[in-house]
């Protein structure tokens, strides 16, 4: 157990004890036999699909109203809000098993930060993946002309963006998630506020409410490579695979950059390892 000794004692509350938990083997073979493991896969692929149904509903619905009456849909705050609140729904449900990433991005950032191991993390991206095209694939079937009339759902880079704008929009808002994904499942920081009642999966909801309200109008809020790559699939018309390269590339590394900054930077590790460094020389 380590003291968290930088909180002290604020307003009546004492910092309590926390445990990082060791950094998770590079290739653990070991998984592959564990039936929790599969089990944790299964539940990526499930609440990916689920994730992927109501909001790629949520945007054809929008379109479809707003296209059919003058009083419009649900409009981009509306559909943040079922991104964002089917997010925190999701995780809440899944945390406890997989992590609740459902998203490659989270997964690829949990990697780069020695959370899961190389085997865990290409795994849950091909199930959530594999999850996306489902879920889209149900809206599909469900809304089949509305679904090719207005889009499929897929996300674009908006016309008046260059590709940099829509890559640079990508990176920053992946990083402001995972940036909350790390500092929301942080245990210094759960013991340091564990006085204050707040769920793990409600800031990361937000995170992806706000995102989704500033990226919208430039790329649609990919923000998720899975997300944008499962409604690519489905739709299969040459705009939607039209810079689709930015639906990976910027999240995966804003993903990088959150973890870095978070582990590096405001965990420390930086410091320790140089510390640990100029110990060893000596």
């Amino acid at each position: 157990m380590s003291k968290d000794v930088e909180a002290g004692i604020r307003g009546g509350f004492s910092a309590g004890d926390y445990l990082d938990q060791p950094p998770a083997p590079f290739f653990d073979a070991d998984e592959l036999s564990r039936w929790s493991f599969y089990r944790a896969i299964i539940a990526e692929f499930i609440a990916t699909l689920l994730f992927l149904y109501v909001g790629v509903l949520t945007v054809i619905g929008n379109q479809r109203q707003s296209s059919a009456s003058a009083c419009g849909g649900v409009g981009v705050l509306g559909i943040a809000w079922a991104f964002g609140g089917t997010i925190f729904v999701l995780v809440y449900c899944t945390a406890g098993i997989s992590g609740g990433h459902i998203n490659p991005a989270v997964t690829f950032g949990l990697f780069m930060g020695r959370k899961v191991s190389l085997v865990r993390a290409v795994l849950y991206i091909a199930a959530q993946c594999l999850g996306a095209i489902c879920g889209c694939g149900l809206v599909k079937s469900l809304k089949k002309a509305n679904f090719n009339d207005l889009g499929g759902g897929a996300t674009e880079l908006a016309d008046g963006f260059s590709p940099i704008a829509g890559l640079a929009a990508e990176i920053i808002g992946t990083f402001v998630l995972v940036y909350t994904v790390f500092s929301a499942t942080d245990p210094k920081r759960k013991a340091r506020d564990s006085h204050v009642p707040v769920l793990a999966p409600l800031p990361i909801g937000f995170a992806v409410f706000v995102v989704n309200l500033a990226t919208i109008p430039v790329t649609g809020a990919g923000i998720n490579p899975a997300r944008s790559f499962g409604s690519a699939v489905m739709f299969n018309k040459h705009k939607a695979w039209d810079n689709h390269w930015i639906f990976w590339a910027g999240p995966f590394i804003g993903a990088a950059m959150a973890a870095i900054y978070h582990e590096f930077v405001l965990r420390g590790g930086a410091a320790k390892t140089l510390r640990s460094f100029r110990s060893s020389s000596i």
